[in-house]
């Protein structure tokens, strides 16, 4: 059973979620609230799996909100997915930086956000592939910002062979096939690289590699894999 908090400041928003997600049987939404102050709570004494969070919100943002919520280590297992109308380029990255594992606009199909509640709540990290070529567009337009990312000191050689090969858009398998190793190995060389930066996941270990440097963007079809960590 999969458990959703639902943070928006739109009641019809919220019921129509609800509805959605009430339908499944093996989905529970174990509360809703309005604004992004009310969210933070709601998850701290809820603990779900998943908050969906939307970005815009009174009192306190949804960026805000998640922020909060990835810095609380008793919260730590919660994933945020991210709701909004918008495609807007700072909402991408100040979500992800913020900590969030998913990046949905709300005209998403229903079976998609489905999906998504699925994948994030497994651990993994998705953008909807509207999202995926802003976020790309962005890379290529920015210059590496080595002031905000984390320094490459901490990783070893592998680690950062990894981490670029990952923010290609290589699944673990590819990798591991690139390097000659066991997927596990390459899952694991992946796992310790995202503790060692701070990463809640994929998708932020992939923006820490380009924020760096550490890889420059290239444009192309696999870039979604990247995202949502196959």
């Amino acid at each position: 059973m999969i458990r959703v908090a639902l943070v928006d400041d739109q009641a019809l928003m919220r019921a129509g979620f609800r509805a959605l997600l009430d339908a499944e049987d093996d989905i529970e939404v174990v509360g809703e609230a309005a604004d992004g102050k009310q969210g933070v709570a709601l998850v701290r004494d809820r603990r779900p799996d998943v908050a969906l969070v939307d970005v815009q919100m009174p009192v306190m943002s949804g960026i805000e909100a998640t922020r909060r919520i990835a810095a609380d280590p008793h919260l730590s297992a919660v994933r945020v997915l991210i709701l909004t109308n918008y495609g807007l380029d700072e909402y991408v990255f100040e979500a992800l930086r913020a900590g969030a594992s998913g990046f949905l606009l709300k005209d998403t199909e229903p079976a998609d956000l489905l999906q998504a509640i699925e994948v994030v709540a497994q651990g993994e990290a998705l953008l909807s592939p509207s999202v995926t070529r802003t976020l790309i567009g962005e890379f290529v337009a920015r210059p590496p910002d080595r002031a905000t990312a984390p320094g490459l000191e901490c990783l070893t050689r592998r680690e950062r062979e990894v981490t670029a090969l990952a923010a290609r858009g290589l699944s673990n398998e590819e990798i591991a096939a690139h390097m000659v190793i066991s997927p596990f190995t390459a899952k694991t060389h992946i796992s310790r690289a995202m503790t060692k930066l701070g990463a809640r996941d994929r998708a932020q270990l992939v923006v820490f590699a380009y924020e760096s440097g550490l890889v420059t963007a290239r444009g192309g079809a696999p870039w979604r894999r990247a995202m949502i960590g196959e």
